[in-house]
This record gives C-alpha cells, sequence and structure tokens, in this order.
C-alpha cells in the first residue's frame, strides 16, 4: 500500500463513484453507504465523487448545485462519516483552495478546462491529489503537457482519465490505444464508463447517453489495463438532476463492481 490515494498499490482497480452532483445531504450519504462495504468486500479501494457545482449545463435553467459551501460540507461529512477519500471537479484557481479548505481529498480538472495552466498549478499547489479528465478534443499523447504542468508545480499524486472524443457533433467514442499511450505518463489512467457514453449537443438541450453500454466500456477498459473506473451512479437515473441520461441505475453496480474484479484478476493473472 501507499500513502497516495490515487496509487493504492493493489491489484485491484480503483473506484471513483457517486452521483453526477450533490442534490442533498441524505441522497449522498445513502449513495456513499450503498458503494463504501461493496468496494471493501471486493478490496476495491473507493473514493467517493460527486460535483459540488455543475459548471458546464446545456441551458441557462438547468439545475446547477445545492450551493457550493452546502454541498462541499456534505463531501467532508461523508469522508468523516465513513472513512473514505472524496473526489470533487474544480473549474477555477480560487476553487481549488475553497474545495481544499473542506479536505476535499482529490481535485477533479474537467475535461474541458484540462489546458487551463492557471486551473492546474492551482490545483497542484494545494498538495492534494489531482485527477484530470482528457479532453474529447485532445489526442492522448497530448495529455503529456496538462501532467507536466500538474509536476512542474509539485503535484506527486496524479491519475489522467479517459472520458471518450467526440466523433462528429452529437456522440463520443473510446479509443482504447489510449489507455496503454496514457500509462505510458507513469500516472495511473482511470476510464469514465459513464461520460464516455454520453450523446451531448442534443436539440433539446438535455445530454443523452448510452447506460446500455457502460459494462460494456468498463469491461474493455480493464481488458486494456485501466489502473481506476470512474462511474456515476444514481438510485433513479430518471429523476437525477444532472446527466442522468447516462448514470448506472445504483443496484447495478454490484453485480457491474463484481465482474469487472473477475476480469481484473484474469488480466493479473496471466501468464508470461
Amino acid at each position: 500500500m501507499t500513502d497516495k490515494i490515487l496509487h493504492p498499490g493493489t491489484d485491484n482497480f480503483f473506484l471513483l463513484a457517486g452521483p453526477c452532483v450533490i442534490e442533498g445531504e441524505r441522497m449522498a450519504l445513502d449513495i456513499a453507504e450503498t458503494i463504501a462495504p461493496l468496494a471493501a468486500e471486493l478490496n476495491i479501494p473507493y473514493i467517493f465523487k460527486g460535483s459540488y457545482r455543475k459548471a458546464n449545463r446545456s441551458r441557462l435553467d438547468s439545475f446547477t448545485g445545492i450551493g457550493d459551501r452546502e454541498a462541499l460540507a456534505v463531501l467532508k461529512k461523508i469522508r468523516n462519516t465513513l472513512g473514505i477519500p472524496v473526489v470533487t471537479d474544480i473549474h477555477s484557481a480560487d476553487e481549488a483552495m475553497m474545495a481544499s479548505d473542506f479536505d476535499v481529498d482529490v481535485l477533479q480538472i474537467p475535461a474541458f478546462l484540462c489546458r487551463q495552466t492557471d486551473l492546474l498549478v492551482a490545483a497542484a499547489k494545494t498538495g492534494r491529489a489531482v485527477n484530470i479528465k482528457k479532453g474529447q478534443f485532445l489526442s492522448p499523447e497530448s495529455m503529456l503537457f496538462a501532467v507536466d504542468k500538474l509536476r512542474q508545480a509539485g503535484a506527486t499524486d496524479i491519475a489522467v482519465t479517459e472520458r471518450g472524443t467526440t466523433f462528429g457533433y452529437q456522440d463520443l467514442i473510446v479509443d482504447f490505444r489510449g489507455i496503454p499511450e496514457m500509462k505510458k505518463f507513469g500516472c495511473p489512467v482511470v476510464l469514465d464508463a459513464t461520460h464516455s457514453l454520453q450523446q451531448p449537443n442534443q436539440a433539446a438541450g438535455v445530454t443523452g447517453g448510452r447506460p446500455d453500454l457502460i459494462e460494456t466500456i468498463a469491461r474493455a477498459g480493464i481488458a486494456t489495463g485501466c489502473d481506476g473506473i470512474f462511474i456515476e451512479t444514481h438510485p433513479t437515473p430518471a429523476t437525477a438532476k444532472s446527466d442522468g441520461a447516462n448514470m448506472l441505475q445504483l443496484d447495478k453496480l454490484p453485480a457491474l463492481l463484481r465482474r469487472l474484479t473477475a476480469i481484473r484478476h484474469c488480466i493479473t493473472n496471466l501468464p508470461d
């Protein structure tokens, strides 16, 4: 084991999972309390994920959050109550310190912001772990420069997340060649199995998705050597206030994690 959250040092993959956005304290706690014991049973290092605010929404009337500090307080309560690390998105340099002040363990850089130097530097200077999502518009090889910015600013616990590449105007595709390419950077690579299945820019201004393919994408990610899996999940995705169209229904998560763990076991025990 190591003291780096994104380098847990186990044979299994690590998991970043939770709702797209914090909709309320009870909802977030229920999800965390469901996933944490399951992850422990399967020896999956678990990081609870929840955005305190959704800054990138298609329409002005879309739900963005319950309030930054209110949602960060929920994340802190989950961390302290369950004893698990938490991860959340930040969107500007000043938000890096705000999230750090609420003891957020992992600061996540959204895909559209992965080249923003001031944001990367601010995240690194907090001393927190940083998960940086690959831009939908970048090649896997190009992410090396974002990782280098973090390292040069002092970050030591870094992961890169694959979340699909823009394919036309309203779809994404995962190029699994990117996983071994980004592993060459010397940091863990995560596969985002839910955002990779988004169908953005729909005419109604509400992002679509293909949740029926979450397991397919996740299995392929494990088979190609990803170190972590990112999954947004909700008890009732149809009523979720953000990204419901591509989230995994919470009661489907246990079977999926068991199957992914079995695949990981096979991969790590392949003969030379």
